[in-house]
């Protein structure tokens, strides 16, 4: 099982059974996203009422918004290089911490100005802690089953976005200020810190750099833990012989493997931003716009946002099942559609369904994207692959919310929601078209473990 040069991290880790240790791993990382998905819309659901107050209008809304995704993209392109360099743990914890101190000071925040430094830091923690969640994800969780767990993960977190939306249409027409509890909530994501001494650091990343004695005692802890609740584990399959390693950098984009998946995950990611940030940020602030009241506007998104959890949980039944590729165009096509029709019509019910789909399969794709995209690059190129698309797809946004007021001012509400279907449809042609399929390899994982182990069923 040992050879001189490698702790054989990735074998050892794909036939564990799923045990304690990944379900704690999985509740900590579902926490951390509970709070980056209650804190990713406050900005949204508070804006009406903040223009009100301050006097504000649609463009100021416009620019703290795309310099929020600025944020995003440094946020995410910086925390791909410290979890190459510091691990995927102690990033996990830092990105965190980050974005819930950057929250709290919302609360205080005196004017549109203040108000929108605030967000552009919080912005930054927030994506930078979903990059390198994601890719602890996959590198703990066996091949056969990650995009499952990635998906439960996010069933879980996405509850804060409909918790968020729900107790912000109580608390917000309170009174003057007390939309700024909106923020405070978003700020209790530094409660991770119990987590942290119940996970352990990625042994692919400590193997990676070369840290084989510490990868070895994590995987022997897992293994043992794993042994001591389900028996005796099957032996790994011997570790591939790897081509030359490239070293982790911005380097590796003169290298064609790691700069094809980066270009087409940065499609995939700009579409998904512009698509899903172009509906749920401006979705309350429109509906105000066009004379629904703002308790309303507020009220019937926080509806549709229930979908969110459910989209996740349909995306865990199918991710593992079928080809993700495939599965992430046709959830691409269905969000085009439901968002078009939700632009057309101002009848609350149908702006309730078709939001509601919008939710249900958004966040689906999402769960399967956050799967999807590790899986093209091996270890060394997971983290910095996965932050450059993820941050060049937030960075798009900074346009995104100019583009959508220009739209909106210049020809029209429903305009702007057959832009946003634009998005998404332009996203699922380029992946039916160029996207790798990745369902091969997680079966050959999964027969490999069949016939390692034959008796032996993860559940």
């Amino acid at each position: 099982m040992q050879h001189t040069h490698t702790v054989n991290a990735a074998n050892r880790l794909d036939r564990l059974p799923i045990s304690r240790f990944h379900r704690t791993t999985l509740l900590a990382v579902a926490f951390a996203y509970f709070f980056e998905f209650a804190d990713i819309n406050t900005f949204a659901i508070t804006a009406p009422v903040i223009r009100e107050q301050w006097g504000s209008d649609v463009n100021h809304i416009a620019y703290v918004t795309s310099l929020s995704f600025v944020g995003m993209f440094l946020g995410a392109v910086v925390a791909g290089g410290l979890a190459d360099r510091l691990g995927r743990k102690r990033t996990l914890t830092m990105t965190t911490l980050w974005f819930t101190v950057w929250s709290f000071a919302c609360v205080f925040a005196w004017d549109i100005w203040s108000l929108g430094l605030f967000r552009v830091l919080t912005s930054a923690g927030l994506s930078a802690m979903t990059v390198v969640a994601v890719v602890y994800i996959s590198e703990l969780f066996p091949a056969a089953r990650r995009g499952k767990y990635q998906a439960y993960a996010i069933v879980i977190g996405i509850c804060g976005t409909p918790a968020t939306n729900l107790i912000a249409s109580f608390v917000v027409p309170m009174s003057d200020w007390s939309w700024r509890l909106v923020y405070l909530w978003g700020s209790l994501g530094f409660l991770f810190l119990l987590f942290v001494r119940k996970i352990e650091e990625s042994p692919r990343w400590l193997e990676s750099r070369g840290h084989h004695d510490e990868a070895e005692a994590v995987l022997s802890r897992m293994e043992a833990a794993a042994e001591a609740e389900h028996g005796t584990l099957p032996e790994p399959a011997e570790p591939t012989p790897r081509g030359p390693v490239i070293n982790a950098g911005l380097s590796m984009l003169k290298d064609k493997k790691f700069l094809y998946p980066t270009i087409l995950l940065s499609v995939l990611w700009v579409t998904q931003t512009i698509g899903f940030f172009g509906y749920s940020s401006w979705a309350p602030t429109l509906l105000a716009s066009e004379g629904v009241s703002v308790e309303d506007s507020i009220f019937y998104v926080a509806l549709t946002t229930v979908g969110a959890p459910l989209g996740s949980f349909l995306a865990a039944m199918v991710t593992d099942r079928f080809e993700r590729k495939w599965c992430l165009v046709v959830f691409g096509l269905v969000i085009a559609a439901s968002g078009l029709l939700y632009g057309l019509t101002f009848t609350p019910v149908l702006v309730v369904v078709f939001g509601f789909l919008v939710n249900l399969f958004e966040r689906g794709y999402t769960a399967l994207a956050y799967a999807y995209a590790p899986e093209l690059y091996d270890t060394n190129g997971r983290s910095l692959g996965t932050s450059i698309a993820y941050g060049l797809g937030r960075l798009s946004n900074a346009a995104g919310p100019l583009i959508i007021a220009g739209i909106y001012n210049g020809i029209g509400y429903q305009a702007v929601f057959m832009f946003i279907a634009g998005t998404w449809a332009v996203g699922a042609i380029v992946l039916a078209l160029f996207g790798p399929a990745t369902r091969r390899r997680r079966l050959a994982a999964l027969a490999r473990e069949k016939e390692l182990s034959p008796s032996t069923t993860a559940p």
